[in-house]
């Protein structure tokens, strides 16, 4: 069984999973999560050398096979080749993990128009265009399908200097609760996880760029403190597996209850700006 997991290692044998953004951080926790449960692996983003780092390294250290290919969710020619790709190899798509995100701290008012696209067209349209690419595949899964669109926890508040992302996720988290309804019928449950702080280089890069912001950050997380890939790649395990089979259009919290407290963003947002 795969080291600190719940489930059994091989929970999701036969299944085939696609995530998006999985050739790090956290998509690359899913990924070898789900292969360590006995699943069948696809990750796509933009950078070869980053998947290909990616399955070298799933390789070397757990010797599963990782397949990928590069995908950009901003250019629909791209999905939709992937989509025919995952359509001649598997034929069919039981799990689909939306993870493909950009984020970045800035004000509304000092923000460009290319600024404000280049997330929302990411978060928000590359979700919608991944999902729908994907739901012809999803509608062939044997015994029903899963998505989990990862979300975060100002999807349903405000974004204080993240206000393209806050925007992008509140989308989101609205599209997961109606493609939950509109696909029912075809047997594929849509749901979101919010994960908690974990600090991927792409979070330190363009969130917490000093120890002082992470700090401020975990200041605000009631219990757990920052977490880890792993632990944010058992939510996804549970929301995929058929102890969940009853969930579709909810969203799982697992951000340690930093969301009740306040707004980290905003504190550290003032505090930038104030620099």
């Amino acid at each position: 069984m795969p080291e600190n997991s719940v489930f059994k290692d091989n929970l999701f044998e036969g299944k085939k999973v696609f995530i998006t953004g999985g050739a790090t951080g956290m998509g690359l926790g899913f990924a070898q999560a789900f292969l360590n449960h006995g699943a069948e692996v696809f990750i796509a983003s933009r950078k070869e050398e980053k998947l290909a780092e990616a399955a070298s390294e799933t390789k070397k250290k757990f010797d599963k096979k990782l397949l990928w290919k590069t995908m950009d969710v901003r250019k629909n020619e791209t999905v939709e080749d992937v989509a025919g790709f995952l359509s001649s190899e598997w034929g069919e798509l039981d799990i689909l993990v939306n993870n493909a995100a950009g984020n970045f701290v800035a004000p509304i008012a000092a923000m460009s128009e290319n600024a404000w696209r280049s997330v929302v067209d990411i978060v928000l349209d590359g979700t919608f265009r991944v999902s729908k690419a994907c739901y012809p595949l999803l509608r062939k899964a044997k015994n029903g399908a899963s998505i989990v669109n990862i979300i975060a926890n100002y999807s349903w508040n405000a974004a204080p200097f993240v206000g393209h992302s806050g925007a992008a996720k509140a989308g989101v988290l609205n599209l997961t609760r109606t493609l939950a309804l509109e696909w029912a019928d075809d047997d594929i449950r849509v749901n979101a996880m919010c994960p908690g702080v974990v600090l991927t280089d792409n979070v330190k890069q363009n969130l917490m760029i000093d120890e002082n912001t992470a700090k401020t950050f975990e200041d605000y997380i009631p219990t757990g403190g920052v977490t880890t890939p792993e632990k944010m790649a058992q939510q996804v395990l549970y929301l995929c597996s058929p102890a969940a089979d009853v969930i579709t259009g909810d969203m799982l919290i697992a951000d340690g209850g930093q969301w009740l407290v306040g707004n980290a963003f905003y504190q550290m947002g003032k505090k930038f700006l104030d620099d």
